[in-house]
């Protein structure tokens, strides 16, 4: 339920201005999912939605852009990711994602090429990735979305 309400959440806020939590509930409960707005308050926080300024001057909800390059819809990414990784976490700003033997190289060098954003750099070895985030905001949300996509 958690899972398949934070993909709502995912997917109306890539396709909506949204600028406040109660407006995400109500279109929350227009699709079906009625919660309070202490969950949508914490599901906004776990996601790690960013509040943008749009052209117009006005602050909307924003998805992180490993959501927005559409990793869901990318087939061969998204098989690569579930197939070869274990485990994601974090410490502190570095995302450590175990792969299976020898799958660790292969799906580092596809997170790199998805230009994934405020990443400082990336070290693959056989089953290990470290991923080397600016923040621990960023690290958050960054396994967050792998774990969305990987299905952990």
């Amino acid at each position: 339920m958690k899972k398949k309400r934070q993909e709502l959440i995912i997917k109306l806020v890539s396709e909506n201005s949204i600028s406040t939590q109660e407006e995400l509930q109500r279109l929350l409960a227009e699709n079906g999912c009625e919660v309070t707005q202490a969950t949508v308050s914490r599901d906004i926080n776990e996601l790690a939605l960013l509040k943008s300024c749009t052209a117009a001057g006005k602050y909307k909800y924003s998805v992180p852009k490993l959501s927005q390059s559409s990793v869901a819809d990318n087939g061969a990414f998204n098989s690569l990711l579930t197939e070869g990784v274990v485990s994601v976490d974090y410490a502190m700003n570095t995302v450590v994602v175990k792969c299976h033997t020898g799958m660790a190289q292969a799906v580092c060098a596809k997170l790199d090429s998805m230009g994934v954003e405020n990443v400082v750099g990336t070290l693959a070895g056989d089953d290990t990735i470290f991923i080397l985030m600016r923040t621990e905001r960023d690290a958050a949300r960054l396994l967050k979305e792998l774990e969305l996509v990987i299905n952990i």
